[in-house]
């Protein structure tokens, strides 16, 4: 293409083909600020918060934001990556980013990743991609389960930087992966291989998901069901009874009813009914994060073992594993059928 520019014309990259995995996202330190500065931006977002927001903002920013960025940042400070200075969750999302990139290969194709909120921003990482002669891009936001919550306001922030591009690529958008066959399979193998790890049989696996409000379920999103779904195909792949392997919802916030049920109340009810050794994971992250390393792995042990719990395990997500990143990979390449 180059060959037929004229001497003065300004240099054109050679195309290629971007890959960018999306993720939520994280606050850049520990601090007051850095968690305010990541608080606001997550729970600005009308596809988080539902609420009218003239009543929502005056709670935000009045309330909140005055005693919420202490809690956090002293949650994320339990489980921040001190040698890095990062969460765990932007170490590990650059993991799986630069893992894919050794296996899709070439200097054609150009991986990386960025966070709906915080930092690096998807309009900074998207704008450097075009900028390196990437034509074509597919999105891939890192949900298993769609949600408007997660993988529609992560396609949302994408598509709001394309509209600032004068030079647009082609894009293509990930969907959601809760029944592929090979997540299915992979994620049964990692609770089989946790849970054979361990030194006790479990009574009970749970299978924690991230909450939402009643209100978004009935208002038609799908990541209720999709749920359900996810881990009834996992208990069918692992051949295990309906008892062995059940669904709660974590992460429940503010005053209004969410997805149910809990899992800290039913971690709390659990030993009560004999039901006295726990392993526990979280399908809806493809990463470890606060919710899973700090609200579930410690705090979720906790309740456990307050209310006569004997034995409790937290079994990892997937991550940048071997067996994750090969999911990942055979997920990718088929949604760049006709490009590659």
């Amino acid at each position: 293409m180059s060959a037929h520019l004229p001497p003065d014309h300004t240099s054109v990259p050679k195309q290629k083909i971007g890959v960018l995995l999306l993720n939520l996202g994280t606050p850049d330190g520990t601090d007051y600020w850095n968690v305010r500065r990541y608080l606001r931006e997550f729970l600005s977002d009308p596809r988080v918060i539902e609420t009218n927001k003239l009543l929502w903002w005056p709670i935000l920013n009045l309330v909140i934001l005055s005693f919420r960025p202490q809690k956090s940042g002293h949650a994320y400070a339990q489980i921040w990556d001190r040698e890095k200075n990062e969460s765990p969750l932007r170490v590990i999302t650059r993991d799986q980013a630069e893992n894919l990139a050794q296996r899709l290969g070439g200097e054609d194709i150009v991986v990386d990743f960025a966070m709906r909120y915080g930092n690096p921003s998807t309009e900074s990482v998207l704008k450097r991609m075009q900028a390196e002669g990437c034509q074509k891009i597919l999105l891939v936001p890192l949900y298993p389960q769609y949600s408007a919550t997660t993988t529609a306001t992560a396609n949302d922030k994408a598509f709001d930087a394309l509209k600032t591009m004068r030079w647009q690529p082609a894009v293509r958008t990930a969907p959601a992966y809760f029944e592929d066959p090979k997540y299915i399979e992979t994620l049964a193998n990692s609770i089989r291989d946790g849970v054979e790890a361990l030194p006790f049989e479990p009574d009970v696996v749970i299978t924690s998901y991230h909450g939402m409000p009643v209100e978004y379920l009935k208002k038609g999103d799908p990541y209720h069901c999709q749920c359900y779904k996810t881990t009834r195909l996992v208990r069918e792949y692992l051949g295990w009874p309906k008892e062995k392997l059940m669904v709660t919802f974590q992460s429940r916030f503010g005053p209004t009813e969410w997805l149910q049920p809990y899992t800290d109340k039913t971690l709390e009810a659990l030993p009560g009914k004999g039901l006295k050794k726990v392993a526990i994971l979280a399908p809806a992250f493809s990463a470890d994060c606060i919710e899973t390393l700090e609200e579930i792995a410690m705090g979720g042990k906790e309740t456990f073992m307050h209310a006569g719990g004997e034995e409790f395990a937290y079994i990892p997500c997937l991550n940048a594993s071997p067996s994750g990143m090969d999911m990942i990979e055979a997920m990718v390449r088929r949604e760049l059928m006709g490009w590659l």
